[in-house]
């Protein structure tokens, strides 16, 4: 199972960083939203969804729904608003994490189960797509994201496993612990003062680009939760069967699907206030 684990993950590390630092943003934008539907069609699952053409068709709503983002040229203030919805989201979605099994309304409606999953899988490919065109240096700023999220997340898994003794969400995930989760910030932000010191970066954007730092990670355990959750109330142990040793694709972005917007929407603020 380890063996499988890691050439999986070998595998999936060298064809995103092919695609992120060799090919050009059209490219890019077609390769995440391959993994997008297919997350979606992992998501299906976690509706419940059993017919065939259900779950067609909600895969293709939301191809349709990045094509249409694709092809219209949104203002950046659409864009900004839009961030901040996803923000919104994802802070709502805290307390139904924190009172799983008892708030489980959402359950009953399958318009809501599909309203979410638009906003888990929309803005994170949208928000992956936007820092890569609009940022000059957008490749290696998503690069630098993807480090961030994977260092936080393995140092949270080892910190844990090794020390960790007080569950975060016992009904949610009985494996994650406050102490990995204190474990995998601790990391990010020692990986985000490595990068601005290598960099050179002024002293008075430290305590700005911490702060992204810490409610990244942060929104990334949420998300991560999130998913959890959706299987624990659907009965599954993985999203999907995908990945050798890993489950679905769903399971291996679940932390970017809630990172991503965060950071991209704390990007543009950082910037507005350091411009």
């Amino acid at each position: 199972m380890l063996k499988h684990r890691v050439i999986t993950a070998v595998v999936l590390i060298a064809a995103f960083l092919g695609t992120l630092l060799l090919a050009p943003p059209p490219v890019f934008c077609i390769f995440t939203e391959i993994v997008v539907l297919w997350a979606a069609w992992e998501w299906t699952q976690l509706m419940g969804l059993k017919k065939l053409p259900q779950r067609l068709f909600y895969v293709c709503f939301v191809l349709a729904v990045m094509q249409g983002i694709f092809f219209i040229s949104v203002p950046m203030t659409v864009c900004e608003y839009a961030f901040y919805a996803t923000f919104f989201f994802w802070l709502l979605t805290i307390p139904l994490i924190a009172l799983y099994p008892r708030a489980l309304f959402w359950k009953k409606s399958l318009l809501c189960q599909a309203a979410m999953g638009l906003f888990v899988l929309i803005p994170s490919w949208f928000a992956l797509n936007f820092i890569r065109v609009v940022n000059l240096n957008g490749q290696y700023l998503l690069l630098y994201l993807f480090v961030l999220i994977w260092s936080a997340d393995i140092s949270a898994y080892f910190i844990g496993k090794k020390w960790g003794r007080k569950t975060l969400a016992a009904q949610v995930s009985p494996g994650k612990t406050w102490v990995g989760v204190y474990g995998g910030l601790f990391v990010s932000l020692l990986l985000t003062a490595g990068t601005l010191y290598g960099f050179k970066v002024p002293l008075a954007m430290w305590p700005y680009t911490l702060a992204l730092t810490l409610v990244t990670i942060a929104f990334s355990v949420v998300g991560d939760l999130f998913e959890s959750m959706l299987k624990r109330s659907e009965g599954l142990k993985d999203s999907g069967r995908l990945l050798p040793g890993h489950g679905g694709l769903l399971d291996r972005i679940d932390s970017l699907t809630a990172a991503a917007p965060i950071f991209t929407l704390g990007a543009i603020i950082l910037s507005r206030l350091t411009s």
